[in-house]
């Protein structure tokens, strides 16, 4: 028996270029009302994928997330098809453009491609762009279906290609669409977050819900969005210096509290639901929303359908605790939730300098400001840690834990484990290279450089008094000892059952 692979007989390849051939020649004849005028100026628009770039800058100007991470991956399958069309596929199939003798003048193209036909890069780049954007968003893929049909149609139709180079290259897009979701997988592939389901009170139009705008982090668009679509909810503005007193104000008359803003706002608004015994509906609305994100309310329909419907689940609460610390000469002393994260060392350091720089450089320059302020320095933090003193570039604990699928950025898949995910990154030379060797590194991963491990408490000793802490993006000064725990299951957060 012959090991070698079937090839194609002579003769089915004749039959299969007449058909294409054929298919051609009845596409190029046919008069298509009102195609004449678009068609030629839509591939044209397509050509370096220019037209898809200005469509992933529309979806980027809804400013939703979801709409942006399409837009990421759109592009992104876009770019991975570009290289495999113009490094594989023309470099393979040397094949000629088709001859345009039974093309109009009018629909051709003022300036002929001049490289080989087989097979179409325009059909691959749209196709791969509108598929990647509906594996994020299914809505939006399908309002760019007929877009990208359009551009692939158009190919033909001006006499640049032939049938069968559309289809390979169409075919080659989608290929690429999965192969950017196979590296990076979309929202929907990994598991829901926010177990276990439990009982909240279902508030109709938002009877009984009194929400907490931070005016710092909210816009007057998201304010007026809620109105419309909980009528009957309470919403109470202030700006940030005033957001606890009003969470407790509106904790004493609400069945349920509500909450829009960033990390920091939502941080004050569980510990207040806490302490009243009330669930918190969450409206991201600041510039991180780790927490609302990881939770799966992206878009603030979802929460007001879980409000009005009476959907949520349990989430743990991180819990810190620092000896005779004193924050800001008030003499109490420090304790409260995280939500996200709480750290010690070159984090809060950077915050600190960051807020510092941010009112004479800008936001961003100082980042970067404060990112080399703190690099340059050589003294990590000196703690006891793991048992022994020694020092430290960066002790991070995390709120459940962080896991990564792909090439994705670390996100939580369970708000409910009872576990902290701590990391240490160990003090010596470049803490630049330690500190992100740590952030790439995976769960449980230990290196020379850091170690990670998950606990269900924490005590760490020996610290400087004063040396900053950061939780859920607020500073404060810890003391000489910082201690933290879980407390599991103790906040009930609205959440549609299924996002």
């Amino acid at each position: 028996m012959s090991g070698r692979a079937p090839q194609t007989s002579p003769a089915l390849r004749e039959r299969l270029t007449a058909l294409d051939q054929a298919l051609f020649k009845t596409a190029a004849s046919h008069r298509w009302p009102g195609a004449e005028h678009v068609l030629p100026r839509l591939s044209h628009a397509a050509n370096h994928g220019a037209l898809w770039f200005g469509v992933a800058a529309g979806l980027t100007a809804t400013r939703t997330p979801r709409a942006k991470r399409a837009a990421v991956r759109g592009l992104a399958s876009l770019a991975v098809a570009s290289v495999t069309v113009n490094t594989i596929g023309k470099r393979s199939v040397r094949r000629s453009r088709p001859i345009l003798d039974t093309v109009p003048l009018v629909r051709q193209l003022k300036r002929q491609p001049v490289t080989t036909s087989f097979p179409s890069g325009h059909a691959a780049s749209a196709a791969a762009f509108a598929t990647g954007v509906a594996l994020e968003s299914q809505g939006w893929g399908a309002a760019l279906a007929p877009l990208a049909a359009s551009v692939a149609l158009s190919r033909v139709y001006t006499g640049v290609h032939y049938p069968s180079d559309v289809l390979v290259g169409a075919a080659l897009g989608v290929g690429a669409a999965l192969t950017v979701r196979g590296l990076v997988p979309t929202r929907r592939q990994l598991p829901s977050p926010g177990k276990p389901l439990v009982d909240a009170p279902a508030l109709p139009g938002g009877e009984g819900l009194v929400t907490v705008v931070n005016t710092t982090a909210g816009t007057p668009e998201r304010v007026r969005a809620m109105k419309d679509a909980l009528p009957l909810a309470e919403i109470i503005e202030c700006e940030g210096p005033e957001l606890l007193e009003a969470l407790e104000k509106a904790a004493s008359r609400a069945r349920a509290l509500g909450v829009s803003g960033g990390d920091g706002s939502i941080n004050a608004a569980a510990g207040v639901a806490i302490r009243h015994g009330l669930p918190l509906a969450v409206l991201p609305g600041g510039t991180l929303n780790h927490f609302a994100y990881d939770l799966g309310v992206e878009d603030p329909r979802d929460m007001y359908r879980a409000v009005e419907s009476g959907e949520a689940v349990a989430v743990d609460v991180g819990r810190f605790r620092t000896d005779c610390a004193e924050d800001e000469g008030t003499g109490t002393t420090v304790s409260g939730y995280f939500l996200n994260t709480f750290s010690l060392g070159a984090y809060p350091e950077l915050v600190r300098e960051r807020e510092r720089w941010s009112h004479r450089v800008g936001g961003r320059l100082a980042d970067v400001v404060a990112a080399v302020h703190v690099l340059r320095r050589d003294h990590p933090l000196v703690a006891r840690f793991e048992g022994r003193r020694q020092p430290l570039w960066l002790l991070f604990a995390g709120n459940c834990m962080y896991s990564r699928v792909g090439l994705t950025a670390g996100r939580r898949v369970d708000l409910a484990d009872g576990l902290l995910d701590v990391r240490a990154v160990h003090g010596g030379r470049w803490p630049g290279v330690r500190l992100l060797g740590a952030a790439l590194a995976g769960p449980l991963s230990r290196s020379p450089f850091h170690a990670a491990v998950r606990l269900r408490r924490l005590r760490v000793d020996g610290i400087e008094p004063g040396t900053p802490l950061a939780y859920d993006g607020e500073i404060s000064s810890a003391g000489a000892g910082v201690e933290l725990d879980k407390l599991h299951e103790a906040l009930r957060v609205y959440r549609p059952l299924i996002v």
